[in-house]
């Protein structure tokens, strides 16, 4: 999917906070034009492909009428109670063809069971109400915050708990995996995809989607106890297959705050992490928080389809489309590897080398001059990670000259030019790889 967002909506909206403590009143709910098309309408223009609803934060508000706690919709002023956003949003999603996931905070600073074993049963029967309720879910995301100070019932104290065990989460994630099959798991241990360890929207210049996570004491980790530094390296020849999501805001804040309408990101700005999250093998989740109307505010929905116009037009036009390509070895000299292959769009398909060839080149010849600002790689990802090192080269002045170099591939990789050259000719090269390589896709893009 590589891009989809974020809806950081709830009471906290209403209160101006980033964290709610958990003793608001339901009433002060009350979005007087929310218009869930309007919302998915504007993120799709930005060329996303999902959306996640903060369905329960950490104050434990909760968006859809829950059978568990008074401490949701039902108790609100919008519809007079009747209302349920989190089946405005799925609706709007799948009408527009958005895949719909949920955001449920382990953490409920509202409930008077939290920290005791009660709790958990609580939770998980949200969960099920969640999973079973509102058609298929692509992505179910945990947050690693958990435990501190809250209302906990009127109890107005801090309760630790033990993140490693408190929420038996291997079969909190099999009850989800049994009602959602082809969910995705989010956490800081995955166990499907991970937190990429910042919340600047960046992967690390190297990014392995294999990852063995581990706490900072360097035991087992848990959502909430990680090394953030590791996750966004992620670990060569690791213990899962965990990509990384690479969260961030479009404002200062997660929510929607009045003080931050003009701290809104430009397109360029969100461009930038696209390039880093998606160019780098992970995916970008894009935080977009509807203000208190129930609608995506002015500057950030211009914002918003600026940059999916700025994304359309960077990498629309494949230069390399009608080129010529050759390659220096082709596995079996079989047609079913052959360099043509990373020219066709089908992600599938894919050209490789014989198995004694680690570092081979390709060469591609554009049918005229061009000028180059981006060259996109992917391999076939179901054939795993397996180059390590690679470089790009473009004919200047009759000689190669450096475009760019890197590490890490997988599923997508994006190198840029500070600024574009005029080439017609580009070489990619092969300098480090434990076994031959398999490579979908060389693509070659103009600055838009």
């Amino acid at each position: 999917m590589e891009y989809y967002n974020f809806l950081h909506f709830t009471i906290n909206t209403f209160t101006d906070k980033e964290w709610g403590y958990g003793d608001e009143d339901p009433a002060i709910f009350n979005p007087n034009d929310f218009d869930a098309d309007a919302i998915i309408e504007t993120l799709k223009a930005s060329g996303s492909k999902g959306v996640i609803l903060t369905c329960k934060h950490h104050d434990g508000f909760c968006l859809w009428p829950t059978a568990t706690t008074d401490h949701s919709i039902r108790h609100s002023r919008y519809e007079n109670g009747k209302a349920d956003i989190v089946r405005e949003i799925a609706k709007a999603a799948d009408h527009a063809g958005l895949k719909f996931g949920v955001y449920v905070s382990p953490w409920d600073r509202n409930n008077r069971y939290y920290g005791q074993p009660q709790y958990l049963y609580i939770y998980r029967q949200q969960l099920q109400e969640l999973l079973t309720e509102y058609g298929s879910i692509f992505e179910v995301w945990h947050d690693g915050a958990n435990g501190g100070d809250g209302y906990y019932g009127g109890a107005r104290e801090n309760r630790v708990i033990d993140k490693l065990h408190y929420y038996d989460w291997e079969n909190t994630w099999a009850i989800e995996r049994k009602l959602q099959p082809n969910a995705v798991l989010f956490s800081d241990v995955g166990p499907d995809i991970r937190w990429v360890g910042n919340e600047k929207g960046v992967a690390g210049e190297t990014c392995w989607a294999t990852y063995t996570p581990r706490a900072q004491n360097g035991g087992p980790a848990s959502p909430g106890d990680v090394r953030e530094k590791e996750s966004e390296v992620g670990t060569r020849n690791g213990r899962f297959w965990m990509p990384a999501e690479c969260d961030v805001s479009i404002r200062p804040g997660w929510f929607w705050h009045p003080s931050e309408n003009a701290k809104v990101k430009p397109p360029r700005d969100l461009f930038a992490p696209y390039c880093e999250s998606v160019g780098r093998g992970g995916s970008l989740l894009l935080n977009v928080p509807p203000d208190r109307r129930g609608l995506i505010y002015e500057s950030d929905s211009q914002s918003l389809r600026e940059f999916g116009q700025l994304l359309r037009s960077t990498f629309s036009h494949n230069l390399a489309a009608e080129a010529r390509i050759k390659a220096s070895n082709v596995r079996g000299q079989s047609r079913t590897y052959r360099p043509e292959n990373l020219l066709d769009v089908n992600r599938r398909t894919y050209w490789s080398t014989d198995d004694s060839v680690t570092t081979p080149e390709l060469i591609i010849e554009l049918p005229r001059d061009a000028k180059v600002a981006f060259v996109r790689v992917r391999e076939n990802i179901e054939l795993g990670q397996r180059i390590e090192e690679f470089a790009v080269d473009v004919w200047s002045g009759g000689d190669w000259k450096l475009f760019g170099k890197g590490t890490s591939i997988g599923s997508c990789r994006i190198l840029r030019a500070e600024v574009p050259i005029s080439t017609i000719r580009v070489r990619l090269r092969i300098t480090k790889s434990p076994v031959c390589p398999a490579l979908s896709e060389l693509a070659l893009f103009s600055a838009a």
